[in-house]
């Protein structure tokens, strides 16, 4: 099979209902071909992969993610995507995508960014769905250079376009990660709610130790040597849930869900997170209970 026909037989698993999950899904295979050029270039020896793209890929998280972010293993603050520009644009030629890749490091930034934008992807393949040709697929990776010390990691491997290593935050840290920006975000992302919820159904518990370091670390408690309990976390929850523009939060989400999952954004409202609040806290109880020694 060649190379184009593993793209185009990726794309058909996707079954897209519309243009816009047609695009959602290009983007998800030009993530998944980034990966594995970062993977086959040791990339994860140093890093971990993180937030709603890990989730989608390798959790099954229900909606489409823009990113790729990632942590240090040990803070760095010298890192730069130089190294593994050269790896990322060899693994996509092989499948004729020929993007731009502009490293926008910056010395003494602690988040490196790096896009890569592509128009070739699109020309390539038979799409379902009419698209401007010059319409270019753009992907940010992210590196947090100087993490919060506590995540944890697991290994998982992608299935494509090769099988390859990935090293992922596991669910409880990267829940911690999405708490703080839950709680820290200066601006309105509904993404963030959704994945709350998405972890709740699933009763993950966050790592409390990696999210009090990320709490000292950066945003409005930053430096106040906060121990985040359980009952300091589900406090600092309930008020933000109490304060949102959940209508506002619908707005950023509603373009990352497929037409039928877009039904349940609905329900989102200040009663409803209280709701999923009420689980949580249940759930943390009950992992309580489940540690007493009698």
């Amino acid at each position: 099979m060649g190379t184009v026909s593993i793209i185009e037989e990726r794309l058909n698993r996707y079954a897209p209902e519309t243009s816009e999950e047609e695009e959602d899904a290009l983007k998800e295979i030009f993530q998944e071909i980034i990966l594995n050029g970062l993977s086959d270039e040791k990339f994860f020896s140093e890093a971990i992969f993180q937030g709603g793209t890990a989730l989608r890929i390798f959790y099954n998280l229900g909606r489409f993610s823009e990113d790729l972010d990632f942590i240090l293993k040990k803070p760095n603050l010298q890192f730069n995507w130089q190294p593994y520009m050269n790896a990322i644009e060899s693994v996509c030629k092989l499948y004729g995508i020929y993007p731009e890749i502009i490293d926008k490091s910056k010395k003494g930034t602690v988040v490196q960014k790096m896009f890569l934008k592509d128009n070739s992807i699109g020309k390539i393949l038979n799409l379902a769905y009419k698209r401007n040709p010059e319409k270019k697929l753009t992907i940010k990776l992210e590196i947090d250079t100087n993490p919060p010390l506590g995540s944890q990691s697991e290994i998982k491997y992608l299935d494509f376009p090769l099988a390859c290593p990935v090293e992922t935050q596991d669910l409880s840290s990267n829940f911690s990660g999405k708490s703080h920006a839950l709680l820290c975000r200066k601006y309105t992302k509904g993404r963030d709610w959704y994945d709350f919820n998405w972890y709740i159904a699933r009763a993950i518990l966050p790592n409390f130790q990696f999210l009090t370091n990320a709490i000292n670390q950066t945003g409005p408690w930053a430096g106040q040597n906060i121990q985040v309990s359980s009952q300091w976390y589900l406090d600092a929850l309930e008020e933000k849930i109490i304060s949102m523009d959940w209508q506002a939060a619908i707005s950023d989400v509603e373009p990352f869900l497929k037409a039928r999952d877009k039904k349940n954004l609905g329900l989102w409202s200040s009663e409803f997170f209280l709701d999923r609040l009420a689980k949580l806290r249940k759930i943390i109880l009950d992992n309580a209970s489940d540690h007493i020694d009698y």
